[in-house]
């Protein structure tokens, strides 16, 4: 099927892109402000799913984008539209933040 993105595991993010390489890749947070108070992960950029179409400019099109949201679902449908608007590469969070508080960082909050 078309336009679907890679989809990368907690763990497999942090093998691909460790802390000292973690400004090579943008973490785009689409969950909604309520959500984003419970749990976020530093450096991300936060834009809610429903106004990416307007905010495309402010994603940098020459590095790697890794969408994440809450279970992995909206950010799936996220990355599909921007590898439809020509952004080259794009990732999926596998799981999402869910995951994220699972697999990598425990102290995370859950919800």
């Amino acid at each position: 099927m078309p336009n679907m993105p890679e989809e990368l595991s907690p763990t497999s993010l942090c093998a691909r892109w460790p802390d000292e390489r973690l400004d090579d890749v943008q973490l785009l947070d689409v969950r909604e402000p309520e959500e984003l108070a419970i749990a976020s992960l530093p450096g991300s950029l936060h834009i809610p799913m429903r106004e990416i179409p307007g905010r495309l400019e402010q994603l940098d099109r020459d590095r790697p984008i890794v969408v994440m949201c809450h279970t992995g679902v909206r950010s799936r449908h996220v990355a599909g539209f921007l590898l439809a608007n020509d952004f080259k590469h794009v990732y999926n969070l596998a799981g999402g933040i869910d995951a994220w508080s699972a697999e990598i960082d425990p102290a995370l909050p859950r919800y």
